[in-house]
């Protein structure tokens, strides 16, 4: 990626500037909050420097979002805003666009896919807009919204491709420098680009020698190639719990901004990112989507995560964006799950026992003196690998960490029964 230019240089052609950033701030005066910036020690102790969260979770309608929807609406003339807005969102921009219109005056209509998670649309309806459920993926949403905008004259917010949208949520980086003026690096998750790239204008144009580090889903991740390409690439699929940053394609305008000005753009892997929003609900007591999580995702994996693409270190003290909150309780339990079984915390194993009376006590008296903590028990009695007379028992186990993890397996198997882990 190219060195970033003097910040004069880049004003005089950018698509968002510091002054657009400033102005932008004085709108969002008493609109949108300057959310706390909050230490983070476990963190801290895995970078080996102070790491703050910048807890954008905390946000009103749980995400940044309503800071780019405000300023765009804002900057619509009373004729288009007598035309109403459309939007397309699984969630956190359709919430931000019903609020931000609700507090203008104007009429919403958002087009969410029928499997968005019921409390993103009752969130939605309680801002205001009218919600029309669309389709599968958010693809389909934005075409409905699209085809609504041309039928009806309403006009289309974009979540991230308008300078108006970057502009607003650039705010972020004016606070963190404000909250922060000792940082050395910014990680910000991101999906199309509007929130990286208005971090990086601030912060660039005061601070050049700061660093900003965009994070994508290693499955979800647009910009690595765009970037190599040197245009905005479209991928075949894309597939993550981080439904707020999986975006297939990155922003014109978000685009333009990011490969002048961002240092880097890091992916994490699912594991990282279930782990991290663990972290943060654990350690930090904090509620954090998939997507808001991967910027501490990219933390855990420079601090050693196994498997994580080798990077190099990221300088402190850091602040890493937590961009979202909204995230369903379903997915939650999944992801919690997935998060405790990637930290050694949760683990599945299946154990051939013979099927007779007692065996079942006799294998739970054996994981008794392992400490581990047996969350449910399934007999499978037919198989193809079974003997006959045999049966297998799949265990859900808590446990405290890969070394346990390790030594319940090898004191099940000195027992004498046959393991398979899951």
């Amino acid at each position: 990626m190219s060195t970033p230019a003097p910040a004069h240089a880049h004003e005089a052609t950018a698509p968002v500037t510091l002054d657009d950033i400033r102005v932008a701030h004085k709108l969002l005066d008493g609109v949108a909050r300057s959310t706390p910036l909050e230490g983070c020690r476990a963190l801290t102790d895995r970078i080996g420097g102070p790491v703050y969260l910048k807890c954008e979770n905390l946000q009103r309608t749980g995400s940044f979002k309503i800071r780019g929807a405000f300023v765009r609406i804002s900057g619509l003339s009373e004729e288009e805003r007598a035309r109403g807005v459309v939007a397309a969102s699984a969630g956190n921009h359709a919430q931000g666009v019903a609020l931000a219109a609700q507090l203008l005056g104007v009429r919403s209509t958002v087009f969410m896919p029928a499997g968005a998670p019921l409390p993103k649309i009752a969130a939605t309806r309680g801002y205001g807009a009218e919600v029309l459920l669309e389709g599968t993926t958010v693809e389909h949403c934005l075409t409905a919204a699209k085809a609504y905008a041309e039928a009806t004259g309403a006009v289309f917010i974009h979540p991230f491709d308008h300078p108006d949208v970057v502009a607003g949520q650039g705010t972020v980086g004016l606070e963190i420098l404000e909250q922060c003026p000792e940082v050395r690096t910014i990680l910000v998750g991101t999906g199309g680009g509007g929130l990286l790239a208005g971090v990086a204008v601030a912060v660039k144009a005061l601070r050049p020698d700061v660093k900003v580090i965009g994070v994508q889903a290693a499955s979800a991740a647009a910009y690595p190639p765009s970037l190599a390409a040197g245009h905005p690439v479209t991928l075949p699929s894309v597939s993550t719990m981080a439904d707020g940053i999986a975006v297939g394609r990155p922003g014109e305008v978000p685009f333009s901004l990011i490969s002048e000005l961002v240092d880097d753009v890091r992916t994490v892997g699912e594991e990282s990112l279930s782990q991290a929003l663990l972290l943060c609900m654990e350690r930090a007591k904090l509620v954090v989507e998939p997507a808001g999580a991967a910027s501490v995702a990219a933390l855990l994996e420079a601090g050693g995560t196994a498997g994580a693409t080798a990077y190099a270190p990221i300088e402190a003290p850091v602040v890493a964006v937590l961009s979202g909150g909204n995230v369903d309780p379903l997915l939650m339990l999944r992801v919690l799950r997935h998060g405790m079984a990637a930290a050694g915390r949760y683990m599945l194993l299946r154990v051939r026992i013979p099927d007779r009376p007692g065996a079942l006590a006799t294998l739970l008296a054996t994981l008794a003196d392992t400490d581990a903590n047996v969350g449910n028990v399934t007999h499978v009695r037919t198989g193809a690998k079974l003997q006959l007379g045999e049966v297998e028992v799949e265990l859900q186990l808590e446990t405290k960490g890969p070394e346990h993890c390790r030594a319940v397996v090898a004191h099940i198997a000195e027992a004498g029964y046959p393991v398979i882990e899951g």
